[in-house]
């Protein structure tokens, strides 16, 4: 057999290099390139090979290591899983810092690839700068706290060792039920070290993501429990994106007059004006779909992972009759709410179901209730998007003009941690397919601007807007100077209400005074942070990176301000004040919290008490 002698490091490379994905017969290269930063435990090893004239794959500069997992999840969110990141790191902090990003991608099923660097394998000079010594077991490092938060997890002992792995970690990233992220820890001595490897190894190969067709018999089970059905409800996830299902979900709907709600993974699949699009459902809902999900005698989740905020921590189908039905790809998901499970392609199942004659005259009796309901919510839409508030603007009102008039129909906006996804599930409209681009399985604060900087990596021909409060960009704001560096242009609204507001709503919702969440400084008389509110220039800490800081806070200030962003040719922040508790509210929801049974508040055991009357009429499992 002819053989190759490299490095690992270099290996591992080449591989990449020549890795590929076939979706419904479209080819594409799999990897677009190494995004991370070098440390003593990477920088000699895939730092090398990474510098080599021979590499084909860019490398891109992260300034923290979290924020370039998250770039590389936004990234490979963009291209519904078809193209990925690498990301590396050194061993110590630099590999820890990536385990945030890790259980972000993993919660979500996108798929990435982390390359930690780790401790010598020959052990000789141990212990290692940044090493740390576990006395009872000397084969845990750093890295295996990646073991929690990965899909599948590697340690290269031996450079032979690559092959294996990587043929294993291809399996994982480019299977859908599998997805998530995959962590190849590199131990900095193995790196280096040189191996006769096949050339085999390093030949193209194609990845087929096959789509997995539904049985004849899922297909009568699900038919015949919708026959059954008077009020069936669809709940669109993230699924049908990936499966891009869209048109096939739309059609379903119309055929049998059932409407349909989005999670946020789903939301824009179908767009908002879709006469069968209830908007969000569940604890960041819209009224319409909680109201009829609640109605519900027959709930069919397409590619939805059925979360707590989905669900309203299996409180919101209220019907007893209520049956559940679930087709995904994953059996682990396909199995929740004790549905049943149809383990197949969204699209295919759709498209089967709208031809097949055992629902040939199937209508559902919602009658006009679809509608009566959409109207209702669309014009409580209108009225939260024109709110007055004096010498203020609200949330939701800056997310309303960005919506309906400032920014272009194509362009992605990107959130994924406090009131904002809430605000946005409810009343954001999208007109333009794959736009929304939400993080909301791990609701990971400073997710949004490194996810922003992946998407326009993805898009660059693209408007791409990070919608942020001031509590995620104080969080993870770092990449915004890669993104100067790249040269790729992003939008960051701020919208800045001085505090952790939405933790502080759902601290007070259960009798707690307001406490820890609110930005204010510690008074020397109560030795609380109960003093004045901190005043923080978003704008001007962009300007110091060397985007361009802006201001806005009122509604003509907002239009100039963006107008100008939009002209601009490098990132800009618009830091906007917002009024704090301007935010959405529940509409018929309810979510799960581990509130104190017992407390010197009284308040807080009413609210004790207020919840064990929930639970009793919430599902069990």
């Amino acid at each position: 057999m002819a053989t190759t002698r490299l490095t690992m490091a270099g290996a591992l490379l080449q591989f990449l290099d020549n890795q590929y994905v076939s979706y419904d017969g479209v080819e594409e290269k799999f990897v677009e390139g190494v995004y991370g930063i070098f440390g003593h435990g990477c920088v000699v090893g895939i730092g090398e090979a990474l510098a080599s004239q021979e590499n084909k794959l860019p490398f891109y500069q992260a300034k923290n290591e979290q924020g370039a997992v998250h770039a590389a999840t936004g990234f490979a969110k963009e291209h519904n899983r078809r193209r990925i990141m690498a990301v590396t790191s050194s061993i110590g902090p630099g590999a820890l810092n990536m385990v945030t990003g890790a259980g972000t991608a993993t919660a979500n099923h996108i798929p990435v690839l982390l390359l930690p660097g780790d401790v010598f394998a020959c052990r000789q000079p141990d212990p290692v700068l940044q090493q740390i010594e576990i006395p009872h077991d000397y084969t845990n490092t750093a890295n295996d706290a990646f073991r929690s938060v990965s899909r599948y997890w590697d340690r290269i002992n031996r450079p032979e060792q690559l092959m294996s792995a990587m043929i294993n970690a291809m399996r994982v990233l480019t299977d859908p039920s599998e997805t998530g992220a995959v962590t190849i820890a590199l131990p900095q001595d193995v790196q280096g070290e040189a191996y006769d490897y096949p050339v085999e190894f390093f030949e193209k190969r194609v990845h087929y993501i096959e789509r997995r067709i539904p049985s004849e018999g899922q297909i009568t089970r699900l038919a015949e429990l919708l026959k059954e059905a008077k009020k069936p409800l669809v709940i669109c996830g993230g699924g049908v994106r990936y499966s891009e299902a869209g048109d096939e979900l739309a059609t379903f709907c119309e055929r049998y007059h059932i409407p349909f709600a989005e999670t946020q993974a789903g939301k824009g699949t179908v767009l908002w004006d879709n006469a069968y699009n209830l908007s969000g459902i569940g604890t960041t809902g819209s009224q319409a779909a909680n109201r009829l999900a609640k109605e519900a005698d027959l709930v069919i989740g397409v590619g939805t992972r059925f979360g707590d905020f989905t669900t309203c921590s299996k409180w919101l189908f209220q019907n007893p009759e209520c049956k559940f039905v679930s087709v995904n790809v994953a059996p682990a998901d396909a199995y929740k709410l004790n549905s049943c499970p149809i383990i197949a392609d969204a699209k295919l199942t759709l498209a089967v179901l709208n031809t097949t004659a055992f629902l040939q005259g199937y209508q559902s009796h919602w009658g006009k209730q679809i509608s009566r309901e959409r109207e209702l919510w669309n014009k409580e839409v209108d009225r939260l998007y024109s709110e007055e508030i004096p010498s203020s603007l609200s949330q939701v009102r800056v997310l309303g003009e960005l919506n309906d008039h400032l920014l272009p129909a194509s362009t992605i906006v990107v959130s994924g941690s406090g009131s904002i996804p809430s605000d946005m599930q409810r009343v954001w409209r999208t007109r333009v397919r794959g736009t929304y681009h939400m993080e909301y399985a791990f609701s990971c604060m400073g997710y949004e601007i490194a996810a922003a900087l992946g998407a326009k990596i993805a898009h660059p021909e693209r408007e791409v807007v990070a919608i942020v409060g001031d509590g995620a960009y104080t969080m993870l704001h770092t990449e915004l100077l890669t993104s100067i560096q790249e040269g790729r242009k992003i939008i960051v609204m701020v919208l800045d209400n001085a505090g952790f507001h939405c933790i502080d709503n759902l601290q007070h919702s259960q009798g707690i005074v307001h406490y820890g969440n609110e930005w204010k400084r510690r008074e020397d008389h109560t030795g609380r942070l109960t003093g004045t509110s901190l005043s923080v220039d978003y704008a001007l800490n962009a300007e110091s990176w060397g985007a361009v800081g802006l201001h806005a806070d009122s509604v003509e200030e907002l239009k100039r301000a963006v107008a100008r962003a939009l002209e601009e040719d490098r990132s800009t922040v618009i830091h906007c004040h917002v009024a704090p508790k301007s935010m959405t509210n529940g509409y018929e929801s309810w979510w799960r919290v581990g509130t104190a049974e017992v407390s010197t508040n009284p308040e807080v055991e009413q609210a004790w008490k207020e919840m064990q009357t929930e639970i009793k009429k919430s599902r069990q499992f």
